[in-house]
Formats: structure tokens, sequence, C-alpha cells
């Protein structure tokens, strides 16, 4: 079984062979204009977690559609982006040159791009929730109400965003005549296989279009941003484009989840939808209020401990945790003084289960605080003091994503050669590194699925030293089929480590 490489603190993500995860409208995952946010605190709304029950019959979701239509809004959205320049070159200067025709020397025209999404309004006011990535590059909101005709539109502005939920709080800034209808929310947590939803929204802009499905499964592994993923609902109610933002209800018409995502290998319904949980962005209104969402990191890469590397590892055999693939410079968790091969087991005296518990305490800690996080490194036991600073999605999800370990073919699939003097300058490599130099790695080898490169220097495999390339392959060799070598890697100035399964 393969190991899945992380960015603190995400866990495995959804494999789906010869299917797509698309984001149910066409939008782009990225920064929206910068919005005017309140700071004044705002409760969350209300949840019933009174525990579901009572009959179902012909007239059980006719009322739910009924009653709740009037909550959900139609959201069109405007943005731009660059154009061709319009002539038969297409704005390529290097064809302009090559014919001599003089430069153009102006920018590429902009155009504007439609896109269209659900909400739900949320309080009387004219908040409303929807998707992020149905907003997030928008330049123009338009809300538009059930029942009102297709010219009367409302404008709205994004008071916040949260890329990791997929959730965005808008406000209306023109206000429709008469009181709002606004949407109740129940406890996602009391959701189980089996039972009964109903999903309203716009797909394919047929405005307030009525689904009914159940819940297919709970706590889905879903990528929401670059390295990082959440538990959502699954339902078969058919979802489309045009969906995305909308809610999706129980059998009393009560907000269970916000409508997001779809598996299909086509645009449009396969049966797989995706929901974010509602008790999770109801928990983020207020902070969304505000226009930012505070959320911890340490800033390490990781994965989960396996059952029959916990040995290797120097844990005992009931030990769970999370092993540190690589850790950032000048973050949190260098400075308080953790390495590459150290071995998270604990977080603020509570031990962890897998990386994606670390993941959820750490994002949950308040930037600023310090944690006792309790590692074992080389057999001992070590607690490292560690300063918790704010995560930006941002920023993360430009740096270089951590490359997942695959299962391995044949062998470890690379060439060793000894550290050179002349290879220790080139590579920029600390003076005194000495170990076995990564020459060359098979395309779809061992090595390259571990996350091997050409130019890293092997300075340690399962924990003991190598000097040269003839005592790494000597280490490699005593590795049985179907084990794992761990190796720490020195890579430019920076140390880490890697799983790298013999076959």
């Amino acid at each position: 079984m393969s190991k899945r490489l992380a960015t603190l603190g995400s866990a495995a993500l959804i494999a789906v062979t010869s299917m797509a995860i698309g984001m149910i409208i066409a939008s782009r995952f990225d920064m929206a204009p910068a919005s005017s946010a309140q700071t004044q605190t705002f409760e969350a709304p209300p949840m019933n977690s009174a525990p579901l029950s009572g009959p179902i019959d012909a007239g059980t979701f006719r009322e739910i559609a009924r009653t709740q239509a009037s909550t959900v809004v139609n959201i069109r959205t405007e943005s731009t982006r660059a154009g061709g320049r319009g002539d038969f070159f297409g704005g390529n200067d290097q064809f302009r040159r090559f014919f001599g025709l003089p430069d153009q020397g102006e920018e590429p025209e902009e155009e504007t791009v439609p896109g269209m999404g659900t909400g739900f309004v949320i309080d009387a006011s004219g908040l409303i929730l929807t998707n992020n990535h149905v907003v997030a590059e928008a330049t123009k909101i338009e809300i538009h109400f059930f029942g009102d005709d297709e010219d009367t539109a409302y404008e709205a502005r994004v008071l916040g965003r949260d890329p990791l939920t997929d959730s965005a709080l808008l406000e209306l800034t023109e206000h429709p005549e008469g009181e709002l209808s606004v949407a109740k929310f129940g406890d996602s947590e009391q959701m189980e296989p089996g039972d009964w939803v109903m999903a309203i929204g716009n797909p394919f802009g047929y405005g307030h279009t009525v689904t009914v499905g159940v819940i297919s499964a709970v706590a889905r592994d879903y990528r929401a941003v670059p390295g990082r993923s959440l538990d959502v609902l699954q339902t078969d109610a058919a979802i489309n484009p045009g969906n995305s933002g909308g809610p999706l209800l129980n059998i009393r018409g009560e907000v269970i989840g916000i409508n997001t995502a779809i598996v299909s290998d086509r645009p449009a319904n396969a049966g797989i939808g995706f929901a974010i949980p509602s008790n999770v962005v109801r928990e983020l209104i207020s902070e969304l209020r505000g226009g930012r969402v505070t959320r911890g990191r340490i800033g390490v890469q990781i994965y989960d401990v396996e059952e029959e590397d916990r040995e290797v590892h120097g844990l005992s055999p009931s030990q769970n945790g999370a092993v540190v693939s690589a850790v950032a410079d000048g973050g949190p968790a260098g400075n308080a003084g953790m390495r590459p091969g150290d071995v998270i087991v604990a977080y603020n005296g509570e031990p962890i289960d897998d990386t994606r518990d670390l993941q959820n305490r750490v994002v949950a800690t308040r930037p600023g605080t310090t944690v006792p996080v309790d590692v074992v490194r080389d057999g001992e036991a070590v607690t490292l003091d560690v300063t918790i600073e704010q995560l930006d999605l941002d920023v993360e999800a430009r740096g270089p994503e951590a490359e997942s370990p695959e299962e391995l073919s044949e062998g470890f699939g690379m060439t060793l050669r000894d550290v050179t003097p002349q290879a220790a300058a080139r590579l920029q490599l600390p003076d005194g590194t000495s170990g076995a130099l990564v020459a060359d790695v098979q395309r779809r080898g061992a090595a390259a699925g571990g996350g091997v490169q050409p130019g890293d220097v092997i300075l340690s495999i399962n924990r003991v030293a190598v000097a040269s390339a003839a005592d790494a392959v000597r280490e490699l060799n005593a590795v049985e089929s179907g084990r794992a070598a761990f190796l720490l890697i020195q890579r430019g100035d920076t140390q880490v480590f890697l799983q790298v399964r013999k076959e």
C-alpha cells in the first residue's frame, strides 16, 4: 500500500480512475476583488440537532420545494480575462517579427466572461452563502430571487471567502422589497448513508431546479485546494454546472450541505456529487463576515505511518503518527527544531491518529499560540514547543506541491555515484556532505515514485548513515521485497525524508 505525502496536514486524496473531479461551475480558483470587510461580530445561524424522524409520503418533497425555494437565489457573475488581439497572428510577436511586421506594442484586449451559480439567504439583512469558486474572480455579482422575472436582479458584493471550504459570504448592496426568506440549518453530523436529501439550484441556468436523492457516503476526502483536503458529503441527488453554492436539504428542509463538485467523465451529473457539510461552514460565518478566516500552520510536509513501518520509525505497536518528510526553512516547526524523519505522535498533549487528525488540530489552533508537539526521533521521545503561524492558502498554493509516492514497480530504479568535490560544488551542497549521489532515476521506477530526484544525495537509509554509493547499495540490497526504505536526502540546502518501497 502506498503512502500519501502531503503538506500539513493533508491526508489521502480521492483516487478516481478514468474520472475527473470538476468544480460544478466554470470559474477560476483565484483571488476575488477586495471587498470592504466588516468587523462586527455575527452570531452563527441556529442549528436544529433534533433527531430526523417521521414518515415520508407523497407530499414530503413537494412541501420542501414549496417552502424552501424562496430562500435559494440564482447568481450571475461577470469576470474579465485577457483576450486575443483579434488579428490573424493572434498577438504572437514572434510571427510578426518573422514576417517583418511591426510590433503592435499594446496590451491584449480584455474580454468579459459570464458565470453562474447558486446561493441561499442566511440572514434577513441580505447575507447569502455560496461557493468560493462561484465568485472568486467576479467583478460583478447579480442575485436573482425566486419568482422574479428574467430582468430583475440585485447587485451583491463579497464579504469574505475561504478556498479551503470553498465557501463565500455575499451581501446584497441592493435589496428587493419585502422581507427575505431565510434558510434554516440542520445538523450535518446527523447525516448517514441512505438519508433522503434534496438539492435546489441553477443547473445550466435553469433556476430553482429541484432534484432528490440520498446521502451516498459521509466523510469523503475532497481536495479543496492543492495539497489539502476536507471531509465532504457524497450524494446521488443530481448536481450539474450551475448548482454550485446551492443548498443540500434534509427531509425537514434544513440546510445540511453546500453543493460544490461532481465526479464525472463528462460535464454533467453521473450520480456522484459532493457537498461541504453545513456544520463546517456555519462555524466560519462570523469570520467570513469579517473578511478573513484565520487558521494555523506549522510548516511541514507529512505522510501517515503505516502499521508495518512502526518498528522502523521507533514507535510502539500501538502508536500512530505522521512522518515529517520536509520542514520549511524559517517556519514554526523548523524554528522549534523539528527535522525531516521525525514522527509526530502527539499535539498539545493529545495523541494523533494520522495526518488528517494532525491537520485538523493545527488549522484549528489560533496563530501565535505555542503548542507542545511530541515527536519520536531515532527511537527517542522529544517534545518541541512550536509557535503556530497564520496559514496563507494563496502563498501555499503558489509553492511547489509535494509529490505523492506511488506503488513501486521493480527494484529501486536509480543509479548512484559517490559525491565528488566537483559534484558538491555544482549542486551547492553544504560543506562536508557525504553520501550517495543520485545520478539517474528511471521514469517509472520505485525511486521516482517515492519522490527521489537526480541530484539528490542520500545521507541515510533506514536511519543508517551512508558515506558512499557502495554503502547505499549495500543498505538497499538488504531491504526485503515489499518493504520500505526510508531515505534521508540532501536536496540543495534542504533535507527531505522519503519513503521508497522495494518490490
